[in-house]
């Protein structure tokens, strides 16, 4: 029942976020009628509501790892990310500084109910590589389904009833959090804001363990955040359509919903830090093998067989966090590393954009090879690096 119940929870939330990603530029392009103006609103709004959440990341930690009321506060934050994605839905008919505003606050509370909620996952499932499994798996779902629900629901309706949908998603994930119980963290003396933020600060960039996995966690999202962007173009090459860029991407969110489940349920001896690296170093090299041009089916299974192995490479990577941080900062920890994510996969995609006469194939390299760097960056994980989690 604790795995049931926080997926309940988790799910929800965390696919609202990921549908409003497809919901907002849909929106802004079917209220313009025009796919130029549109397109540049919707990237506003989308900017909107998620480049708060890397600003807010370190805040968000530490209210969350100071707080006598964790689960409040995170449920607090699912209705704000409804209200605001209600008040999208009446774009044309509510001033559009308001609906800015209110994205801007959904987009500060976001790290509530991602990081922050992951951070406080084995409170609710005592297995800590379960539980990790069970909070990738989260991810997993919400990414495939997320933007498929948005689309459905364009589909059948259109792009307004989409977001009121999105919304009352959201809401179902704080009334989940309902039957769900998070430990508060315990207090200590020398309670400072400004200190809280600095030790925190000193823990990613000075803690080898936590700054290797930080680090290569961060820049494996630039290869992930570039490859939707660089899908378009191998489409374009091997199947002649543009549009069969979106199958691409769901090759790779299907195989890694697949792999993050399959690794949920099997048993794993490997040590988190092998399982990261090597998983990364899987992905890279499976991404090279797809520059070979073989066609789009190839393609199609060489690129979802690396979203296989990324499933397991991600929960390992949320275990090591939360093994290698005291419990006076791990909210911290886990928000920031979401938040800077976050950004590398915006900035994959940016520079990925920039690059958009390059072959395919060359994009494809590029993405391989950062990932083959971020596999590399592990080889700075001590060996044999003991947890440190239950030190405060």
């Amino acid at each position: 029942m604790s795995e049931l119940g926080y997926l309940t929870a988790s799910v929800p939330l965390r696919l609202a976020n990921a549908a409003s990603t497809v919901v907002l530029p849909l929106l802004a392009v079917q209220h313009t009628g025009d796919i130029v103006t549109g397109g540049a609103l919707g990237g506003a709004l989308v900017a909107a509501s998620l480049a708060p959440s890397v600003v807010a990341a370190p805040l968000v930690g530490a209210l969350l790892d100071r707080t006598r009321h964790p689960r409040r506060w995170m449920m607090t934050a699912a209705i704000v990310q409804a209200v605001a994605l209600v008040s999208v839905a009446g774009l044309g008919l509510v001033p559009l500084p308001f609906i800015v505003a209110l994205l801007v606050l959904g987009g500060i509370a976001s790290p509530f109910y991602l990081g922050g909620m992951s951070s406080f996952v084995t409170d609710v499932i005592a297995d800590e590589r379960r539980a990790y499994a069970d909070d990738g798996v989260s991810y997993n779902i919400a990414s495939v389904g997320g933007p498929a629900l948005a689309a459905l629901v364009v589909a059948l309706a259109d792009a307004r009833l989409a977001a009121l949908v999105t919304a009352g998603v959201a809401v179902v994930g704080a009334v989940g959090m309902l039957a769900l119980h998070f430990t508060p963290r315990p207090l200590h003396d020398d309670l400072h804001l400004g200190r809280d933020l600095l030790a925190a600060a000193r823990a990613l960039t000075r803690h080898r363990p936590l700054a290797a996995v930080t680090a290569s966690g961060t820049l494996s999202q630039v290869g992930q955040g570039a490859l939707p962007i660089a899908a378009i173009a191998l489409a374009h090459e091997r199947a002649g359509s543009a549009d069969l860029g979106g199958w691409i991407v769901t090759a790779f969110a299907l195989g890694a919903l697949a792999g993050g489940i399959a690794y949920a349920l099997l048993p794993v001896r490997m040590r988190p830090e092998a399982i990261m690296g090597g998983g990364f170093a899987v992905v890279g090299l499976l991404t090279l093998v797809a520059v070979v041009d073989l066609g789009m089916p190839f393609t199609l299974v060489v690129v979802g067989l690396s979203g296989v192995v990324v499933a397991p490479s991600a929960s390992a990577m949320l275990l090591l966090r939360k093994q290698q941080s005291r419990p006076r900062v791990r909210s911290q920890v886990f928000t920031i590393g979401s938040g800077l994510r976050t950004a590398a996969a915006a900035l994959g995609a940016a520079l990925v954009g920039q690059l958009g006469g390059a072959p395919a194939g060359v994009l494809l390299a590029l993405i391989g090879g950062t990932w083959l760097v971020s596999a590399a960056i592990m080889l700075a994980f001590p060996r044999g690096a003991r947890p440190i989690d239950a030190v405060a």
